[in-house]
């Protein structure tokens, strides 16, 4: 199959990677500039697994305005705030026949997704595989190969017989997929996830296994997972997972699966990039307001995240400008020393 991956980050390099080792044609389309000239530069991406055996994998990769084939299906991995931009780029390349897949983190993608393919094109889903980018061009596949899980669904919650040619391609990448008949359900059981680990890891700057290892963590992670439940119940959403093997599931991950595994959204606060809370814990919190309920502990996180943005933000501004005096002092006493 021919699959072409919106997104050459960290989760895009992973999936269009190993569907390529698989025996499938895959393009990369990538917006940043930086990393699209630095796999150009060394002859493809190079890939590591727990930071051991880097190699150089050959893969093809181009902007948005210099991709003119046609794949069978795409495969999205964007930032939830910049997949529009993406796909304004890259519309000329979509047609109706195409697939589309993605496993974003957070939620507000479909809507987006929808105005270029049909619903009866879209799968959607989660996948609880951790990857790391180490800079332009250079990714790590954490765990095992064959460690995490994916579930997808289509949106029509009808499959058809190219939904289970997708399915069989991911089997055989070992991302262990499960195709379910609950779109909405799939989608939210990651959110949920992402809303306790992402959030609580980032703002306390630590490891999946450090947050599991906290005594108070279950107390925490329940009143997250209460929360967020008692939301998805009033919008009527099935959930895939109990309360209860939603908990299992966030202390396996944690404990067992990706103990030393730092979450995405915090490899982008600790890089000062804008991080997808609102898509996720702030997603809870409108989806709560819809039915007159308060997601109060989600709201806070909300806050807190940004509150640490701002913070992160305003001391990387004050050492630029610190750094621009300094240089600016360095120059005036070299001049005048000549003079």
């Amino acid at each position: 199959m021919h699959f072409t991956v919106l997104g050459a980050g960290a989760m895009g390099l992973r999936y269009g990677v190993l569907l390529q080792e698989a025996g499938n044609q895959v393009d990369f389309v990538d917006t940043w500039q930086k990393n699209v000239d630095q796999i150009h530069r060394q002859g493809g991406v190079y890939v590591s697994r727990d930071h051991q055996n880097r190699h150089l994998v050959p893969v093809k990769v181009s902007t948005p305005e210099d991709y003119h084939d046609n794949p069978d299906v795409w495969v999205v991995f964007t930032k939830q705030m910049q997949l529009a931009d993406f796909l304004t780029r890259t519309a000329h390349a979509f047609n109706d026949e195409q697939y589309v897949l993605t496993c974003m983190n957070g939620m507000g993608h479909v809507e987006k997704l929808l105005q270029y393919f049909k619903p009866d094109k879209l799968l959607a889903g989660t996948a609880l595989v951790a990857t790391v980018l180490n800079g332009p061009g250079d990714v790590d596949f954490i765990g095992a190969r064959g460690a995490g899980t994916m579930n997808l669904a289509n949106y029509t919650e009808q499959p058809d017989e190219m939904t289970h040619k997708i399915v069989a391609e991911l089997d055989k990448c070992q991302f262990h997929p499960n195709l379910t008949t609950n779109f909405r359900g799939t989608l939210l059981a990651k959110v949920v996830f992402n809303s306790v680990v992402n959030t609580l890891c980032t703002l306390f700057e630590i490891t999946m296994g450090e947050f599991a290892a906290y005594p108070g963590a279950d107390e925490l992670s329940r009143q997250l997972i209460d929360e967020a439940y008692d939301v998805c119940e009033r919008d009527g959403i099935t959930m895939l997972n109990t309360r209860a093997e939603e908990l299992a599931s966030v202390n396996y991950v944690s404990k067992v699966a990706n103990p030393l595994h730092y979450p995405s959204m915090y490899q982008d606060m600790s890089h000062n990039r804008p991080t997808e809370v609102d898509y996720i814990n702030g997603y809870l919190v409108k989806l709560g307001q819809k039915h007159q309920y308060q997601a109060k502990t989600h709201a806070f996180l909300t806050h807190l995240v940004h509150l640490a943005e701002t913070t992160r933000q305003a001391a990387e501004k004050t050492e630029q400008t610190t750094e621009q005096a300094n240089t600016t002092a360095t120059t005036s006493a070299t001049e005048q020393a000549s003079a």
